[in-house]
């Protein structure tokens, strides 16, 4: 039998640790644990999303194969929540393929680096 891990932190590259750490502590709630020129981190105690400077960082295209990850996250209020991440600093491109004719089903954004990530509203 495999040894089961516990995942307690994940690492984005990108040109300002800061600035993502404030926009993701505005998006998740998550405490900003650290902020640097260098690395920034938030977490809930448990679980970090770490964020390093990487010099001449550029961020994948969408729609593309070149995407790396993308976090999803379920909010109650999809539109209002787009409407406030794209205050802080979002971006919505216009490829949506979670919005079809039955509906919407997931909205995708692009960080203020350009990393995507996917609003989803809450299950019924």
């Amino acid at each position: 039998m495999t040894t089961k891990a516990k995942l307690i932190a994940f690492t984005i590259d990108c040109d300002d640790p800061r600035k993502l750490a404030a926009f993701y502590h505005e998006v998740t709630g998550f405490e900003i644990q650290y902020s640097e020129e260098e690395y920034a981190a938030i977490g809930d105690g448990s679980t970090s999303i770490y964020f390093g400077r990487v010099p001449g960082y550029k961020p994948g295209t969408w729609p593309s194969p070149d995407k790396k990850f993308h976090f999803d996250f379920r909010v109650p209020d999809l539109d209002k929540a787009v409407e406030e991440y794209i205050a802080l600093g979002a971006v919505k491109p216009e490829f949506q393929p979670g919005v079809t004719e039955e509906g919407t089903r997931w909205i995708v954004l692009q960080d203020p680096e350009g990393h995507l990530f996917c609003v989803v509203p809450e299950q019924s």
